[in-house]
């Protein structure tokens, strides 16, 4: 953004949104009772189930952990026990996180090697009845699952696409195209991109990201549901166009300097 646009009149917008996140969890192990009785015919029967009880035990290598608004690598490590920490985590995620371990964005897709053992599973017997289905929740409504989330790449074509849904939802306007015509025009798709020579930068408030925000601009216009982080993709795309939005009309009329 150009000097003359980034200091009219700020408006607020307050940060609101809710993530869902849903876990899975496993029933305690069940022995099967051998109904044998003298001791040549029950000890065929120990073999199998001491061997059923050692494999339940054993820890899980690793899971996919679906990042949310406020999560951190190290948080994330704290919660699993990753085996190194959060700079373990970083390493085993680095094609994916980028070159800086901080930035990190809703619906990121992670590999987690976790220390931490999953609840051992419910062994089956002939014997054994049939799993009832799980009950519906009250009104019939199915729960939302991690399954069901819409995800986004981790690279320009996904952090436009993700920030176009928030718009959406917040009745900002603005297409693909003209997004896309300001960021190569303004970062070259580089969301870490800094402008340290402008007019802005020798008052202090250098433009940051994708498309080139000061921070003023971007604390007045940031929009709910995405990061505080300027250098953050998605925050980034979305405060602009918002901004756009209130100066210009949608950032499909931007065609320079704004």
């Amino acid at each position: 953004m150009a000097g003359r646009g980034k200091h009219r009149r700020p408006r607020t917008n307050p940060l609101t949104r809710g993530i869902v996140a849903v876990g899975t969890g496993g029933a305690a192990l069940t022995l099967p009772l051998l109904g044998a009785t003298h001791a040549s015919a029950a000890e065929p029967q120990s073999a199998p189930a001491v061997q059923s009880v050692k494999q339940a035990a054993q820890p899980a290598k690793s899971l996919t952990y679906t990042v949310v608004k406020g999560d951190s690598l190290a948080r994330i490590a704290d919660k699993y026990d990753v085996s190194g920490g959060w700079k373990q985590l970083y390493k085993d995620n680095r094609a994916a996180v980028g070159g800086n371990p901080k930035l990190i964005h809703p619906g990121l897709k992670l590999t987690v090697k976790t220390a931490k053992a999953d609840a051992p599973k419910k062994t089956a017997t002939k014997s054994s009845a049939p799993a009832k289905p799980a009950a519906k929740p009250a009104g019939g409504v199915a729960q939302a699952t991690q399954a069901s989330a819409k995800t986004y790449a981790n690279n320009l074509d996904g952090w436009i696409r993700e920030s176009l849904d928030i718009m959406a939802q917040q009745g900002i306007p603005g297409s693909y195209d003209g997004i896309y015509r300001n960021v190569m025009r303004e970062s070259s798709g580089n969301p870490q991109a800094i402008n340290n020579w402008d007019s802005n930068a020798a008052a202090g408030t250098p433009s940051k990201g994708l498309l080139q925000v000061i921070d003023p601009t971007f604390a007045a216009y940031h929009v709910p549901g995405t990061s505080f982080d300027p250098y953050d993709p998605v925050a980034n795309i979305t405060a602009a166009c918002n901004y756009a939005a209130d100066r210009y009309g949608s950032i499909d009329n931007v065609n320079g300097p704004y």
